[in-house]
């Protein structure tokens, strides 16, 4: 097991020989740390626990100030990082690269050595952004982690790039199953968003979320052994409350593309499968 962590700048070069000597003594897990700081941002809080083999984590930070960033890998396979999509983010800020965002993942694989691998990607560029994931757990919509069930396998999947600020993302994957996997890209561009998504049970679960506007506020929930899919743009002056349920054994589908014009905001509400 591996805690790291760091409160501003003078401790950087600190941090990473910690990460260096970490990185070298597990080698018989092997576990990989890999953090790099793009320029003289303060108060950077660091907190990384790795429990288990073959886990990863690779990102580069930017200058900005005031960032939390919890990590906890528990099973093996477990990866958090930079996007596959653009490749590091190195050369132009780095991931996260704005003020006050707190980013705070978990991962869990219970049945090694048969992980699927989970995979947590991101960008944010903007400030005051809170986001919550937790793969291999089910997560209430006020925050609350439950305790995981006995045949977490992982293989579950998130891309997330959030560029504008004052957005809270909360969301989790889990399932009891070896052979099914869940998958939610979430592109945010917009300010001030609120969005809570969960993926639960067996069989495939996919999520295509794009809000290009601000004041969204969605909930969006698959559950029960079928797969499920949704693929949810919002546009337009105003924000759009969603609420989204694919529930049940029989796949279910939904595609929303919407323009708000309303003033005061528009609302959908959509439950599928019984």
């Amino acid at each position: 097991m591996k805690s790291l962590s760091t409160n501003n700048k003078d401790n950087l070069l600190l941090t990473f020989l910690v990460c260096f000597i970490l990185l070298v003594s597990s080698n018989v897990w092997a576990n990989e740390i890999y953090v790099s700081q793009t320029g003289s941002g303060d108060n950077l809080n660091l907190q990384i626990i790795q429990d288990g083999e073959d886990n990863k984590i690779d990102m580069s930070i930017g200058n900005h100030t005031n960032n939390t960033i919890e990590i906890e890998q528990k099973g093996d396979d477990g990866y958090v990082g930079y996007t596959s999509l653009w490749g590091s983010g190195y050369s132009w800020g780095g991931d996260i690269d704005g003020d006050n965002n707190s980013l705070s993942i978990k991962q869990l694989c219970n049945q090694a050595p048969s992980c699927g691998g989970d995979r947590f990607e991101f960008h944010i560029s903007g400030s005051n952004n809170d986001v919550d994931f937790a793969q291999g757990y089910h997560v209430q919509n006020n925050g609350t982690v439950d305790t995981p069930d006995s045949y977490e396998y992982g293989g579950h999947f998130v891309r997330l790039d959030i560029h504008g600020s004052n957005n809270t993302f909360l969301g989790s994957q889990r399932s009891n199953n070896s052979g099914h996997e869940h998958s939610n890209v979430t592109y945010i561009y917009g300010n001030s968003n609120d969005v809570y998504t969960r993926q639960e049970y067996n069989q495939d679960k996919t999520i295509n979320l794009t809000i290009n506007n601000s004041n969204n506020d969605v909930d969006l929930i698959q559950e029960g052994n079928a797969s499920h899919s949704a693929t949810i743009t919002l546009n337009g002056s105003y924000g759009t409350d969603l609420d989204l349920l694919q529930q049940g054994n029989t796949a279910q589908s939904y595609t929303l593309s919407q323009s708000c014009a309303t003033v005061g905001g528009c609302s959908v509400s959509v439950t599928q499968g019984n």
